[in-house]
């Protein structure tokens, strides 16, 4: 394998590992859900305009009013999206959540079957009863750390999180033409600019540690994150990307049984199976997947992904 192909690899593997942590650090800052996706969109959002304008992308963007409106819709979809996540946490489980939120690339085909007219496969429809059949298994069998069963509204509040995910998604669909870098910039601008009055509700902690903790989550798991998953998935295969996407639901299951005394029951690791395994599957397709190529993906943060280029 060469350096070319060795870094995008690790970029995008490093980019998923950090999507598993986000779980934990929500939950370590012990701040609302609304407090903690401010602090994503504040700190994220500002080093993204940093990086847009030390690029040069952001002086130079001239947006139609179309763009800018569908930019904003969908920043609102994305920071609602994390705010029922981060909620979804204390609720059900890390693991829990963020398996349910797997469900999302299943909606996303949905919308755009429902508003762009696009045909939804056979084996789409199976895949998608697959997943719902998991989480139908997770939602009668998964138990919290302290050994009860999980609220089933934190998994509804996952599910909600998932629909808006794909919310964010299929708007990005109509913006590919936009830099996607200067897309999430904008969209975490947004989210900033309308939570800050949820402050007044639920405000940010004092304790030094409990800040670090949401520094950590919007420099690292938001602008680091975003720019190495940019920064990679257009030079990989399809396959790599979906292979890889694995890493995310895996390494939270692992966080969330290592530091917070999740033990998975046999129908909800069976449940959590079903729901990765009909997800994250690679579509099939007439192109080959050795030869698939990434053209016009999303990333787990509900923003484009740009083209990969020869």
């Amino acid at each position: 394998m060469t350096n070319s192909e060795t870094r995008p690899l690790l970029q995008w593997s490093a980019a998923m590992a950090m999507s598993g942590t986000i779980g934990a650090v929500v939950l370590e800052s012990g701040a609302a859900a609304p407090a903690v996706a401010f602090a994503r969109c504040f700190v994220g959002g500002t080093l993204l305009v940093l990086w847009c304008l030390a690029r040069g992308w952001l002086p130079a963007w001239r947006p139609s009013k179309r763009d800018l409106g569908l930019a904003v819709l969908g920043g609102l979809f994305l920071v609602g999206n994390w705010v029922l996540l981060f909620a979804s946490y204390a609720l059900s489980s890390i693991s829990v959540s963020t398996v349910v939120y797997h469900t999302q690339p299943l909606i996303l085909v949905g919308l755009a079957a429902a508003f762009l007219g696009e045909k939804v496969a056979k084996s789409h429809l199976v895949r998608a009863a697959i997943a719902f059949g998991g989480v139908t298994l997770i939602s009668l069998s998964a138990h919290g750390e302290d050994g009860k069963p999980v609220q089933l509204a934190g998994i509804g509040l996952a599910l909600g999180a998932a629909v808006l995910y794909a919310g964010a998604s299929f708007v990005a669909k109509q913006l590919k033409h936009i830099r996607p870098h200067l897309l999430a910039a904008v969209q975490t601008t947004v989210g900033a600019v309308l939570l800050a009055p949820v402050l007044l509700v639920t405000p940010l902690p004092t304790a030094p540690r409990e800040l670090l903790w949401l520094v950590l989550l919007g420099t690292v798991h938001t602008a680091l994150m975003y720019v190495l998953m940019y920064a990679s998935i257009g030079k990989l295969p399809t396959t790599t990307v979906a292979l890889l996407s694995y890493l995310y639901p895996v390494v939270a299951v692992l966080v969330d049984v290592a530091f917070y005394g999740h033990r998975p029951t046999w129908p909800e690791a069976l449940g959590m199976l079903a729901v990765l395994a009909a997800a994250l599957s690679p579509q099939r397709g007439g192109q080959s997947a050795k030869n698939a190529q990434v053209s016009r993906a999303t990333d787990p943060c509900g923003t484009r992904t740009p083209a990969r280029r020869s």
